[in-house]
């Protein structure tokens, strides 16, 4: 609906779109709380598949159209046997896809090996008074492989120690960073909600993680979890419109200044009366390639 608009930006109501999206997976038809990140994996994902498939049906219609225009000329189809199709790139990839390079070097025979791998959000874990920034540092340190962590080297045909570390190779136009502030906690048998402080910047760049120059990042919306536990709670929003911040809480919304942003942090402390934080934070490329 939002695509076939003939506005230049596409509207479509709440109460639409959560009648369709109860359609589409039975978790969402109760009034069970559930996790923004899950439904967000959900939203993106399902969109995919739907483009995917309009995209393949209006193809398929194409070449029988195609098809019979030629056999009525008489000539034959000439489609070769066993070309491989090239994996359809939607809005939503153009967006939100980016690419991971898993590296892997073994400490005996320091073959390194690389295995590329394609997000649509990162989740990062978090600690009390830290940053984005020093969560990404982490999210890209080595790590060392040993005892029960051995890999399997190809060239040493054996089990071997290693070091392992992640780094973005290709970054997305849209960066989604997921905060994991829900944690399973051994020790009280259940999830625990995080509260700690973790600043995130209006303007991020990503000179850590990525293999060629700085990235830079302006960030444009954050999904608030209001509450102090992971099975209960309520989401507002914030998100930046015509370089004015606003505030999205159920059908109220109001005007609010950027530096409220950071009140959205966490709390210093373990125990506070402050439950609202910072949860999925969305960050737009400001290179020069995107639009």
């Amino acid at each position: 609906m939002i695509n076939s608009q003939k506005k230049k930006t596409g509207v479509v109501a709440p109460k639409r779109f959560v009648q369709r999206l109860k359609k589409q997976n039975e978790l969402f038809r109760s009034y069970m709380h559930q996790d923004a990140h899950g439904f967000l994996n959900f939203l993106l994902n399902e969109l995919v598949d739907i483009l995917e498939k309009e995209a393949q049906a209006a193809k398929n219609e194409a070449e029988t159209s195609s098809s019979s225009e030629k056999t009525a000329n008489g000539s034959k189809n000439p489609q070769a046997n066993g070309v491989k199709k090239e994996p359809l790139v939607t809005w939503v990839h153009k967006n939100f896809q980016g690419i991971l390079t898993n590296e892997t070097r073994c400490l005996r025979c320091e073959t390194v090996m690389a295995r590329d791998e394609a997000f649509l959000d990162l989740s990062l874990d978090i600690e009390q008074n830290s940053s984005i920034t020093s969560c990404l540092k982490n999210f890209s340190s080595t790590k060392t492989l040993n005892a029960e962590d051995k890999f399997f080297c190809d060239k040493c045909c054996s089990l071997q120690g290693a070091q392992k570390r992640m780094k973005i190779k290709k970054p997305p136009h849209i960066l989604v960073i997921h905060l994991k502030r829900f944690k399973y906690i051994e020790q009280l048998g259940r999830y625990k909600k995080l509260s700690y402080c973790v600043v995130f910047p209006v303007e991020l760049k990503l000179s850590n993680t990525v293999e060629d120059a700085d990235s830079e990042y302006s960030l444009f919306a954050v999904v608030v979890h209001v509450g102090s536990g992971p099975n209960h709670g309520h989401y507002v929003s914030l998100v930046k419109s015509h370089n004015h911040w606003l505030f999205f809480d159920d059908e109220n919304v109001e005007m609010i200044d950027e530096s409220a942003v950071q009140t959205f942090f966490g709390s210093a402390q373990e125990y506070s009366s402050n439950t609202d934080h910072g949860y999925i934070l969305f960050y737009e490329s400001l290179g020069a390639n995107n639009n």
